[in-house]
């Protein structure tokens, strides 16, 4: 149930930071009332779902698999690069199962991630000043369509429905069942001691999933989809979207009072007690608060603080402990499970310094709480050749300095949130937008397919690396606690002596 002094639009007397400044209001006005009509994106019903699941990730029961685009574009939203995203995302929590042998929570940075925050309102593009482009959601990125246009933020809401109907006849017509590993080309990787790791889990891998489908766990869906036949455990999985909550008015038009589904508040209910409701967010099933957004006292903070949606809180090396306790009494007062999961992204170079101390405020406060590591945010740089980019090896520093540094304080990762994409350009080539991984990537072929507007992403290739590296990392852990004699406690599990580790450019 939504806090009683709070209503959708009770944000509006804070101050709105990265607010857009629209010079038609009429229009605006036009616009947002239209949104306030529209048929929601996403159902109360699916949103419990997530939260359920989400109590299942804090209790280290599942793993969450947060990943997607820095930010989407209309013109990006097609069949291919839809299917490819949505490949790669099945194909990575696969890997991340087998060496788990957890349930993969799946959410995507889609069908919703249209806006982007910026640093400054203008930038200057050759010798002439102009207006900071916002996503798609508000301007254009050619520098003479800057003008915040309302008509786009319909738009965004159409796209992101032709994307989720689209993900959804995906997800319920066998495409999940096509993502074997058999099928994973192995040509890209250049090192003779990785392809070995490489080829041991895909083998292995394949082997379990052959198994499964000797005995009858697959029983009955041995027709395709098409002729009739069930869909079966490997073919059907849950997938949810999600988006950073940037743009305040575009949400509280999708926001709206429902009844809590019945199933999700438990079986003892009287019957009075029944027509509970609350203010869903309608427009996806998870949103986040941004490093620039999260002010104890401003609007994001209270726009957040009363949907009833899981939300994500970006963690980074600015926000002091005592801060990050405040905020979750903001948006957790009860502190009900499965409603806040804590994104942290610091850069390599500075995770020491601020995690220990955000998990011992946290853990202090006894604020349940999903940790998720943001490995991409904290280690872009600029390239010799003039190009924003991230290196393989700073992104997989962090994440593995990340999952010791919980262990060490009696805490554990439940999550990782990546900025990746499946994209191909015309000749069939992943992007080229990140340096390093198993291909090896050098700063001479970040040209070769930059595609990226906003931030550069990990392509199909060096995000089956992190894949790898993770899973390893699960199956390493599984058998140390598996050898453990009776009242032993387990390690830090290692990873800077891992080989997978050390040949994608792990720093000791």
């Amino acid at each position: 149930m939504s806090p009683q002094d709070w209503s959708p639009n009770t944000w509006k007397s804070k101050p709105v930071a990265q607010d857009v400044q629209y010079e038609n209001q009429e229009q605006l006005e036009k616009v947002l009332n239209k949104l306030g009509t529209l048929p929601p994106l996403v159902t109360p019903s699916e949103i419990e779902r997530l939260r359920y699941q989400l109590g299942l990730v804090q209790r280290n029961e599942a793993f969450l698999l947060h990943a997607g685009d820095c930010a989407e574009s209309f013109d990006a939203c097609t069949h291919e690069n839809l299917s490819t995203k949505i490949g790669l995302i099945l194909s990575f929590s696969l890997i991340l199962i087998w060496g788990a042998r957890l349930p993969i929570v799946r959410i995507g940075r889609i069908a919703g991630q249209y806006a982007k925050p910026r640093s400054s309102k203008t930038e200057k593009i050759g010798d002439k000043e102009v207006l900071s482009f916002r996503g798609d959601n508000v301007n254009g990125l050619d520098v003479n369509d800057r003008t915040p246009d309302p008509e786009r933020l319909l738009r965004a809401y159409f796209h992101s429905t032709t994307t989720l109907n689209y993900i959804r006849g995906l997800l319920t017509s066998g495409f999940a069942s096509l993502h074997h590993p058999r099928d994973w080309s192995l040509n890209h990787v250049r090192s003779p001691v990785l392809r070995r790791e490489f080829e041991n889990i895909v083998d292995s891998l394949s082997d379990a999933l052959d198994f499964s489908r000797t005995i009858g766990a697959e029983a009955g869906s041995g027709a395709s989809y098409e002729r009739g036949g069930m869909r079966g455990t490997l073919g059907e999985v849950d997938f949810y979207t999600s988006h950073e909550g940037l743009s305040l008015p575009y949400e509280e038009a999708l926001t709206r009072n429902f009844p809590i589904p019945f199933g999700s508040r438990g079986q003892n209910l009287k019957p009075a007690e029944k027509k509970e409701t609350a203010f869903y967010n309608t427009s996806a099933h998870f949103l986040w608060i941004g490093d620039r957004t999260r002010q104890l006292t401003g609007a994001h903070v209270e726009y957040f603080r009363g949907i009833r949606n899981p939300i994500g809180i970006k963690v980074g090396p600015s926000m002091e402990g005592d801060e990050l306790v405040k905020l979750l009494d903001i948006v957790n007062p009860n502190k009900e499970s499965g409603r806040v999961t804590l994104i942290t992204r610091y850069g390599a170079s500075k995770i020491e310094d601020h995690l220990p101390t955000h998990i011992t405020a946290v853990k202090q406060s006894n604020h349940p709480v999903i940790w998720v590591c943001d490995p991409m945010h904290g280690n872009t740089l600029t390239s010799s050749t003039g190009l924003k980019t991230r290196h393989f090896s700073t992104i997989i520093s962090e994440l593995t300095s990340c999952i010791r540094i919980h262990s060490s304080n009696g805490s554990r990762l439940g999550g990782v949130s990546l900025e990746f994409t499946g994209e191909l350009n015309e000749e069939g080539f992943s992007v080229t937008e990140c340096l390093g991984g198993s291909m090896e990537l050098s700063e001479e072929e970040l040209g070769l397919r930059y595609q990226s507007f906003c931030d550069p992403r990990l392509n199909f290739e060096q995000s089956l690396d992190v894949a790898f590296l993770v899973s390893n990392h699960f199956k390493k852990e599984r058998r140390a606690q598996s050898n453990l004699k009776e009242g032993e406690t387990m390690g830090v599990i290692d990873s800077s002596s891992d080989a997978l580790y050390s040949e994608l450019g792990g720093k000791k």
